[in-house]
């Protein structure tokens, strides 16, 4: 038992040595650091016993150093790069907005050369706020209404050809019936000097985006690429506005009929921006009339009638 005591206190006093060997030659490299502490030329020994350490205490100092300077940098440049992130997403949002203004432009600038242009009409431009989803290709609200001059049943056009007309003119927004819809129904004639047929366009519900033009005699001269304007009869759309080109020819069933499958001039699907006629100036056309018949000359029909 004396033994492993005696051994327990020589361990303990070397330990205790080394840490005080330790501690000096740590405050005298700290002190030489510092400058403090100057060794004489003639202490060799302690040079040498020195040196290792002080290179030691540089090497770690550098590397702290070293270290400390590359967490700097990269905090910097991740702070940096946020920035420049953000100022990107700016500039992003920026150039979105500038596009969208110069295409508003541009649509704004046709419509107003088209009202520059068409001086037989006063037109209101008005802005497409709203489609009905259940008749998404029929019916679109625009933000004009009674306030602006806008009634029912006033032609609204585009700088391309006929949109439709107001069905539902409220204070500030009015609801447009499109040509597409199947219940719609436009006087039209075709363009050509040499044809000059009428017809009726009217929605197609086998096909929403083409509206047709029926009540063309089978033998009628009209051709493919023919363009189809308003007629002016009815009283609603006045006359001459473009609604579109005759895609195709079918017959009717009966055989003694035929239909145009339209080509509309508005791009229905991109349409945001119209005006609406709240005054022409042109004369409408009146109603035709038959003939009046003389005594003894009536129809069949009339006589039947009669009967």
């Amino acid at each position: 038992m004396s033994k492993r005591v005696r051994r327990d206190k020589n361990s303990h006093r070397k330990v205790w040595v080394l840490i005080f060997v330790f501690m000096s030659m740590f405050c005298v490299i700290f002190l030489a650091a510092k400058g403090r502490f100057e060794p004489s030329v003639s202490s060799r020994a302690v040079s040498l016993v020195l040196s290792p350490f002080q290179q030691a205490v540089s090497w770690v100092g550098s590397q702290l150093n070293y270290v400390t300077s590359n967490i700097w940098e990269i905090v910097t440049e991740h702070e940096q790069n946020k920035m420049l992130r953000n100022e990107v997403d700016q500039l992003r949002a920026q150039n979105l907005q500038a596009s969208e203004f110069a295409a508003e432009n541009e649509r704004l600038r046709a419509l107003l050369g088209y009202k520059q242009s068409a001086t037989q009409f006063d037109l209101v431009a008005a802005r497409v706020i709203g489609r009905e989803s259940a008749t998404w290709s029929s019916m679109i609200v625009i933000d004009r209404g009674t306030t602006d001059g806008v009634q029912d049943n006033m032609a609204v056009v585009t700088e391309k050809g006929l949109v439709g007309h107001v069905t539902d003119a409220g204070v500030n927004s009015s609801k447009v019936q499109l040509i597409m819809d199947p219940r719609s129904s436009v006087g039209t004639l075709v363009q050509r000097p040499e044809s000059r047929v009428t017809g009726i366009v009217e929605g197609d519900m086998g096909n929403p985006t083409m509206p047709r033009m029926v009540n063309i005699p089978k033998t009628a001269d009209v051709v493919e690429g023919d363009v189809i304007v308003t007629s002016g009869f009815g009283g609603v759309y006045p006359k001459g506005i473009v609604v579109g080109t005759v895609a195709s020819l079918e017959n009717e069933t009966g055989g003694l009929l035929k239909y145009g499958v339209i080509e509309t001039a508005v791009d229905f699907q991109k349409l945001e921006d119209v005006a609406v006629i709240v005054r022409s100036r042109e004369a409408i056309p009146e109603p035709l009339s038959p003939p009046t018949q003389t005594p003894g000359t009536e129809t069949a029909a009339q006589a039947g009638g009669k009967k």
